[in-house]
């Protein structure tokens, strides 16, 4: 807890930066048009999960997020790795799964082995993102078919594909869209991301890469046992924290690095703001789905804006939106319930607390095995 402590910046610049970069929000230019195209994937990515009947509509509504980028080049990529990825983790899950899910002691094996191999290979391996929803969908699909072992795991592994594949057409169709109407006739610069973070060249065996990919396997194979002991719902969304939170640059992985660290406090930051303030909107106007909706626009805006801007806290951004979608966005709006989307912010946070004790032991024993 110290690092994170240490990471923690000073709250009064922090508002100070944020509220000075507001200012300039409703300007026009590319981070305008961006946060418009996020606005508009996302809320295409829910109509389209409402209608192939997907079981997490927040889930899609965030995979519309993500994939959404500037360039179309990008958006198309990552959604392409995205869905690779995601049909990959739910098939092998559904093929293992009979053989684990009704056992702890197994199912912590798979959980610990898959994300083991995926992570490490998201970090250091080619098409990165593709390996990160390979293990991160692998590790969802049994961790729910553990939670709910009557219901059909095939139903589970085929959602997660639904809610995947939705949110990434709906961006990639915005994208081509915005590309060739809005941006060509703009001409508007697209050089904020790069996809050499997708494509990499880097020797197989990376001590630091596994070490800190171990620490992640321990986390999520940690997870049947907060089940077993606890039944804490929607414990999947645990999993998709700890593999997020530790897919980080491989040149911040140096024994002073506190890239980790930030990224679970920016984590923790962006989600609770995120988490109460769509808790806050869902109790109020769960009756009007109109205002609902209208605030979840403006939530994705404002968290596009953070994402997007020079601070260096982008990440809380991303988070920011997650939260905000996974709570505010029921998954019918006819009877829209705070349940679900509470269930899975407290699974949120149970990937947090998994992961940050585990990380600290492995300083511990790191630090002790230098001394002796």
């Amino acid at each position: 807890m110290s690092r994170i402590t240490e990471a923690l910046p000073d709250l009064r610049s922090l508002i100070t930066g944020l509220a000075t970069d507001f200012r300039v929000w409703l300007r026009r230019g590319p981070r305008t048009l961006d946060e418009l195209e996020s606005m508009v994937s996302v809320l295409l990515a829910i109509v389209l999960a409402h209608l192939l009947g997907a079981r997490n509509i927040g889930w899609a509504a965030f995979s519309g997020y993500m994939v959404m980028r500037a360039q179309f080049s990008e958006s198309l990529m990552r959604g392409c790795l995205r869905v690779i990825g995601t049909a990959l983790g739910a098939v092998a899950a559904w093929s293992i799964a009979p053989y684990v899910v009704q056992s702890p002691s197994r199912l912590c094996l798979a959980l610990g082995v898959a994300g083991l191999g995926t992570l490490y290979m998201a970090l250091i391996g080619k098409r990165s993102y593709a390996w990160l929803f390979t293990g991160l969908t692998f590790a969802m699909v049994l961790i729910d078919g553990m939670a709910f072992p009557h219901a059909s795991l095939a139903g589970f592994a085929q959602s997660r594909f639904v809610e995947i594949f939705t949110g990434t057409f709906a961006a990639v169709l915005v994208s081509g869209v915005s590309a060739v109407t809005i941006r060509r006739r703009l001409r508007m610069s697209q050089t904020d991301r790069s996809m050499q973070t997708m494509v990499r060249h880097l020797p197989i065996w990376h001590r630091a890469a596994f070490l800190h990919a171990l620490q992640g396997a321990v986390a999520l194979a940690l997870i049947p046992w907060v089940w077993a002991i606890f039944h804490i719902e929607a414990l999947s969304q645990s999993s998709t924290t700890i593999m997020a939170v530790m897919m980080v640059p491989l040149a911040s992985l140096s024994p002073t690095s506190r890239a980790p660290s930030s990224r679970l406090l920016h984590r923790f930051i962006g989600c609770t703001v995120g988490g109460l303030l769509a808790t806050g909107i869902l109790l109020l106007a769960h009756p009007w789905p109109w205002l609902m909706v209208l605030a979840m626009c403006i939530g994705v805006a404002a968290g596009r804006h953070i994402e997007n801007g020079k601070l260096g806290i982008g990440y809380i951004g991303t988070q920011f939106v997650l939260a905000f979608l996974v709570v505010l966005v029921p998954d019918s709006y006819a009877s829209a319930d705070i349940g679900p989307g509470f269930d899975r912010l407290v699974g949120i946070f149970v990937g947090m607390l998994l992961l940050e004790p585990v990380r600290w032991v492995s300083r511990r024993a790191t630090a002790t095995l230098k001394m002796a």
